[in-house]
């Protein structure tokens, strides 16, 4: 019988992560420096997304110079939000989908790619 397990990761074509909108995180400064929040506010559109996201194709345009506060990563985990890497793969599969219900609905078909993505079969050996 085949086990099923989720293992974090991006999901291509998702973005939510980059709706920046200020007023959706209110707590910013719990766990941004003050250099990054500056920065956090720069990269915010009028719209509430991140200046560098390209809708139409889903991706980040600055992706490999990103901010250390967009790398979801257990040591950036631990270093924001104080969360063990033992607790990093369900902590981020929960952010990930609060952010995704919260731009595109917990039914979206974004919501579905997303738990496709992170869901691996295991078969018995």
């Amino acid at each position: 019988m085949k086990t099923k397990r989720e293992i974090w990761q991006c999901v291509e074509g998702c973005g939510a992560c980059c709706n920046l909108d200020p007023s959706d995180r209110p707590d910013l400064e719990d766990y941004l420096t003050p250099e990054e929040l500056e920065h956090y506010l720069s990269l915010v559109g009028e719209d509430g997304w991140c200046i560098h996201f390209d809708h139409e194709t889903r991706k980040c345009l600055i992706y490999e110079q990103r901010p250390r506060f967009c790398r979801v990563q257990p040591d950036t985990f631990e270093a924001m939000y104080d969360i063990d890497s033992s607790d990093f793969n369900e902590f981020a599969i929960d952010c990930c989908r609060q952010q995704i219900e919260g731009v595109y609905g917990a039914k979206s078909p974004e919501m579905k790619h997303y738990n496709r993505g992170i869901t691996q079969y295991n078969s018995p050996k």
